[in-house]
């Protein structure tokens, strides 16, 4: 057998400012609560729009021929890496009845603001943490930390409360009993539609 014989072909880009850049993104795109525009990312990589645009098809195309639990999609706002739709049954059976798991920041920021602020919409909760909540509200809905309360009677948005598991799980025996936060937070939230946007 001849030197190289049978080796296999390097993938293009490999080893390179291209690979760096894969790295770079998929870093980027696991932390990220709301997607990115890609021209957010080309601006902070310092790289072309297409550049960006190529690399972002070239990792979606990928994950989905690796048959990975994970995909990354484009959508209106941008790009970002979601759960796969056939796996969603296993992520909500571990989200309820799997192990402790602790929560995230982001989930106990969230969980404090609905505590303080309830009944309240996830477009008031985006809007007091500044990002985008609907996937961190849908996992304490999951967890039972958290549960529908009716709707909005004037913009008729889904309004979100604490359970009583929550109370539970904190060890206390009524709402009464949360240390007193509530000044923390921004006084000017009933300014804030619940899309998030801010009314005149």
């Amino acid at each position: 057998m001849s030197v190289g014989e049978n080796t296999p072909e390097p993938r293009p880009g490999t080893g390179g400012a291209q690979d760096t850049l894969r790295r770079d993104l998929e870093a980027v795109l696991m932390v990220v609560d709301q997607p990115v525009a890609e021209y957010d990312l080309a601006r902070a990589f310092g790289r072309d729009v297409q550049t960006i645009t190529d690399t972002l098809e070239e990792l979606s195309r990928e994950y989905t021929e690796q048959g990975r639990g994970f995909d990354l999609r484009q959508v209106a706002e941008g790009w970002r890496i979601y759960t796969r739709p056939e796996c969603a049954d296993v992520v909500e059976h571990f989200l309820k009845e799997g192990q402790e798991v602790r929560l995230t920041q982001a989930a106990l920021e969230t969980m404090a603001v609905v505590a303080y602020r309830q009944p309240v919409s996830r477009g008031r909760v985006s809007a007091v943490r500044g990002v985008n909540c609907d996937g961190v509200m849908r996992t304490l809905v999951l967890r039972g930390l958290i549960e529908e309360a009716g709707q909005d009677p004037e913009s008729g948005a889904l309004l979100f409360r604490t359970t009583t598991y929550f109370l539970e799980r904190l060890g206390l025996r009524s709402l009464d009993e949360l240390p007193d936060l509530a000044p923390f937070l921004p006084d000017d939230i009933e300014g804030i539609d619940d899309t998030g946007e801010r009314t005149t």
